[in-house]
């Protein structure tokens, strides 16, 4: 599992590395494209939303919607990465933090209408997902929802078909992807979905409605 030191050194190949496997359609970025344009098409049905992007990386999909007029905020570990997002989003609220530890304070008194994260959550331990999707809920504007795309599966056996067909040399063990059917049971039943994208990528949906 990279650390922030990690992605500061992956970070000017890391869109590259992204492009080529998401190109091939193999582990762990197939369907890559296709999960950031589901999500930019989501929040796209908003007009001038304000928007929280958690673990933006380099900026890929953030800075479509920045070009668009979205009031963007961010937070991401990797000193670097925001340093490649500010020169691409200069009026964006970028701030540096480890997620994993809770919300940073700089935006605990703001209301987003889409908090999003993408290829991110997957660092964290199940119990600390659930933990910091329970914590960014408090943060949601009424009518507004929470959409992570990332490498998941809807269940374990489509986990476990999708190690054995990548093979253990190329499956990261250290990484915790998300299974659907294992979280759902942590948030209301008619308010979230899943939306397959790849035989490694998916999209959770949660949806606040008061």
């Amino acid at each position: 599992m990279l650390d922030n030191k990690g992605f500061d050194l992956w970070a000017d190949g890391y869109d590259e590395s992204v492009h080529l496997c998401e190109e091939n359609n193999e582990y762990p970025f197939a369907g890559y494209k296709d999960v950031l344009g589901t999500i930019y098409n989501m929040v796209h049905k908003k007009e001038k939303a304000k928007i929280l992007d958690i673990g933006f990386g380099t900026g890929v999909l953030t800075k479509k919607l920045y070009d668009d007029g979205y009031e963007i905020y961010g937070i991401d570990f990797s000193e670097k990465m925001i340093e490649i997002a500010k020169e691409k989003m200069p009026l964006a609220k970028l701030v540096q933090y480890d997620f994993s530890k809770g919300f940073p304070e700089e935006l605990e008194n703001i209301q987003f209408d889409y908090i999003i994260s993408t290829y991110a959550l997957h660092h964290l331990e199940d119990e600390t997902k659930i933990r910091f999707i329970e914590k960014v809920e408090d943060h949601l504007a009424k009518e507004s929802k929470i959409i992570i795309g990332d490498i998941a599966f809807e269940t374990r056996a489509l986990l476990e078909r999708c190690k054995a067909e990548t093979g253990k040399d190329e499956w990261d063990d250290e990484e915790i992807y998300i299974v659907f059917d294992e979280l759902k049971e942590f948030f209301p039943k008619e308010n979230v979905k899943f939306i397959a994208i790849s035989h490694c990528a998916g999209i959770i949906q949660l949806e606040k409605l008061l």
